[in-house]
């Protein structure tokens, strides 16, 4: 079967491209379609036949209902019955929008579209382009996502095209969905009503209408042994090839622990995928990374999720690491699926940092200028078995300088550079227990300790790895004294490495 895949736009739509696309699902056809939510796949809500096509383009199981999508509130009594006198409430203030309300069926319904079930899940979507297709295909559409199913939803025709493309009629191209997450479920048959599946429209939301709602338990707990609700809802969904993973706990410990995991996947040759935000982002060195939103506004999180496990594919990572994310507001439904596609796979972050004594290494000196800047950098330039943040401080940096032009020479001289580098004053926050602090001298060594009776590890390079000496300071002098000072910093420096690699091992 061709796939015939055409442009339309919703703020001034073709009615021959509509009615041509009405007329396929009239036939028996199906046709995927954009919604404010995701790509539907759409079949004749009415036609048994309709809903085994449906189900066999996406490799669905058949008691996996289908939602019926409608486009006037009037035709929802067509197809329910005994509708609670709530629905008018809900219906005002959510309709059109992402929100699936479940009723019971009524006797035009088939079984097939329910997945055997009696009662049938209705939505009535937001976007002009479903909305007249819907009213050019007889009024009831049923439209589960048009994805091959278990992956991740299509927010995009071309992620249609990707898993349909050949297996369905026709593809209504009209770009990049609004929400990105498919719409909540709200069980109406049961008092109160209950959210099957969460989405845009929140329980707080839900109450601020109707007064209480209830939420299925095992949407709460991912380890309740009680079958979910929704049918639909025990199937794996949302996955990526790759084996997503989810990293637990407070957020400096969750991006520090998938900074170790991407670190030795890249070791061990590896290729690792890293879900980061645009908070985050700058934290990630190894892996994949990719930028799913921000943080200040997850409604962006939720409309990129999709997209970028569909871009992992692409990149053919082994593994995927993601943040969490607050189980509040679409953070909740971000969390649903994200654990869907996991698997419900997560990995605590605190038990991984606990492998890691330390988590960032910080060179001090006087004016942060010269000689902890270049141990910082030759640091970054050793193999090393754990990753750490490495840093250089100064104890009397007045304004922020660039390196010291000679030192600068002799690490370029080296294959190394410190040209980005600005000096910066040790901030007192930063002295926490993961933190190793060398100084190159023992005076500032004595001044941290006193001036703020830190928790970090303070110890004087040469004092860490057990050597005798003296880091010279070649300030104001000839640049060979910039050269003998970078040989006695190389020497320590390989020593140090050779240390922490050890401290490593024996975690």
């Amino acid at each position: 079967m061709e796939t015939k895949i055409e442009k339309i736009d919703k703020n001034k739509i073709n009615e021959e491209i509509i009615e041509e696309a009405g007329m396929i699902l009239k036939n028996g056809g199906l046709v995927a379609f954009p919604t404010e939510t995701v790509y539907g796949l759409g079949a004749d809500a009415l036609k048994e036949e309709a809903a085994m096509k449906t189900y066999a383009a996406k490799g669905r199981p058949s008691d996996n209902p289908l939602i019926v999508h409608i486009a006037e509130y009037e035709d929802l009594r067509k197809i329910a019955v005994n509708i609670p006198a709530e629905t008018d409430a809900l219906a005002a203030h959510f309709w059109p929008g992402p929100l699936t309300m479940i009723f019971e069926k009524s006797e035009v319904v088939p079984y097939g579209t329910t997945g055997g079930l009696d009662t049938v899940a209705v939505r009535m979507p937001t976007d002009e382009v479903a909305r007249a297709l819907i009213r050019a295909a007889g009024g009831f559409v049923s439209a589960p996502s048009a994805n091959t199913s278990g992956r991740p939803s299509p927010t995009l025709a071309e992620h249609v095209a990707e898993d349909l493309g050949g297996k369905i009629d026709m593809i209504l191209d009209g770009g990049a969905v609004e929400i990105g997450l498919e719409s909540t479920i709200l069980d109406m048959t049961v008092t109160p009503p209950m959210i099957l599946r969460p989405g845009a429209i929140t329980a707080e939301m839900f109450e601020e209408v109707i007064g209480k709602v209830d939420v299925d338990e095992t949407l709460l707990v991912a380890e309740s042994e009680k079958a979910p609700k929704a049918p639909g809802m025990k199937y794996r969904h949302y996955a990526p090839k790759a084996k997503l993973m989810i990293v637990e706990g407070d957020l400096r410990e969750e991006i520090f622990a998938i900074r170790q995991l991407a670190y030795k996947a890249y070791k061990e040759g590896r290729k690792v995928g890293v879900i980061a935000t645009t908070e985050t982002l700058p934290f990630y060195k190894y892996g994949v990374v990719k930028n799913i939103g921000t943080r200040e506004n997850e409604k962006t999180i939720a409309r990129n999720l999709y997209r970028v496990l569909r871009e992992f594919d692409e990149e053919d990572v082994e593994e995927i690491y993601s943040e969490s994310f607050a189980a509040q507001g679409i953070g909740k439904a971000i969390m649903n699926r994200l654990e869907k596609a996991a698997g419900h796979t997560r990995l605590s972050a605190a038990e991984i940092a606990k492998r890691q004594k330390y988590r960032r290494i910080i060179f001090i000196s006087g004016t942060d200028s010269a000689r902890a800047p270049m141990a910082a950098e030759m640091l970054r330039h050793e193999d090393l078995a754990q990753e750490y943040v490495i840093d250089s401080r100064g104890l009397v940096v007045l304004f922020p300088e660039p390196a010291n032009q000679k030192a600068e020479a002799i690490m370029k001289s080296a294959q190394m550079t410190l040209e980005n580098h600005v000096s910066r004053q040790l901030e007192p926050e930063t002295l926490v227990e993961d933190t190793l602090v060398l100084t190159i001298e023992e005076a500032e060594k004595n001044k941290i300790l006193s001036e703020y009776g830190t928790k970090a590890n303070v110890y004087t390079l040469n004092e860490f790895v057990g050597s005798d000496g003296e880091i010279p300071n070649p300030y104001g002098k000839p640049l060979t004294a910039y050269g003998e000072c970078y040989e006695i910093l190389r020497e320590l420096i390989k020593e140090l490495a050779e240390k922490l690699n050890y401290i490593a091992e024996e975690e």
